[in-house]
């Protein structure tokens, strides 16, 4: 039977630490930090989303403010948008929301994010600076992870650490986090591409699964023993349920819990971490600037 790495206790533990951090930090005659959100549309998944870091910000002593934008948007709009916001010197972390509509390029709007205001850790500048072990902000999934397993007292050092998935989100970043000399882990990471992948995580000490697939890591694909890390979030239909659908992970929890030492619940799990982790880089945001 799996140990259960519960995101709310952890989560919680994080905002703990935030929240007494700022009240020394306000103590100390700076004012709170300040977070805007732009988000684009009306996904329910990120409107969901926005609003549980409107609810932490607020439990720690964050000030925000979500800015709305219509999905049908101009990118020039957007951009001027950001712009705006990178200027305006209230403002210490700033993140647009993804995904974007289709006619909007990602990649084009978190390129014109101020490096220094750039909270999800995505500018290129921040991570070039993690990829040479010199952070300034850790995309907040791949942190949310490591800090996850850190408290608990979870030691990665020489474990075969094997990612399936390898977006710039999750994938990448959490790969060069893992084999950082400070935790010296040897990584693997899996894909689309990757042939046998079975052979791969049955060698994993610690698996993590982000590919965003109902149940696509089963029992016969884990060892026993194995750290399970979830990081997948998909709807899938249940007329049982009141909205309609329940959200599942990447993992086959009921099937894989059994083989493994410790696994993360979907909900409940690293989606939790990941927002908690944005109200460390807000402060972050906050402390750097003020220095600036």
């Amino acid at each position: 039977m799996a140990h259960l790495l519960d995101g709310s206790t952890l989560a919680d533990q994080v905002k703990s630490d935030v929240s007494a951090a700022l009240d020394a930090w306000t103590a100390e005659g700076h004012r709170p930090p300040y977070l805007s959100v732009v988000l684009v549309g009306t996904n329910p998944a990120s409107e969901a989303y926005v609003r549980g870091k409107e609810r932490d910000a607020a439990e720690v002593g964050i000030e925000t403010d979500t800015i709305r934008l219509e999905a049908d948007i101009a990118e020039a709009d957007l951009l001027e948008q950001v712009e705006d916001l990178n200027a305006d010197p209230s403002v210490d972390g700033l993140l647009v929301q993804l995904p974007l509509p289709d006619h909007i390029d990602d990649r084009t709007v978190i390129d014109a994010i101020d490096p220094a205001k750039d909270v999800d850790g995505f500018h290129p500048q921040n991570l070039g600076r993690l990829l040479l072990g010199n952070p300034s902000f850790i995309p907040a999934t791949p942190y949310g992870i490591v800090e996850m397993l850190d408290r608990a007292e979870i030691d990665v050092e020489g474990m075969n650490a094997v990612i399936v998935g390898r977006s710039n989100i999750v994938g990448k970043p959490l790969a060069t986090l893992l084999m950082q000399r400070d935790r010296n882990a040897t990584v693997t990471v899996c894909h689309s591409r990757t042939r046998n992948l079975t052979a791969h995580t049955r060698e994993a000490d610690l698996l993590v699964a982000a590919v965003g697939r109902a149940h696509f890591i089963g029992a016969d694909q884990v060892q026993d023993g194995a750290v399970v890390i979830d990081v997948g979030i998909n709807r899938v239909d249940d007329d049982s349920r009141e909205k309609g659908y329940r959200l599942e992970g990447d993992v086959d929890f009921d099937a894989v819990e059994p083989r493994a030492s410790y696994i993360t619940p979907v909900p409940g799990g690293v989606g939790l971490m990941t927002r908690a982790m944005l109200l460390q880089n807000t402060l972050t945001a906050a402390r750097q600037n003020a220095d600036a």
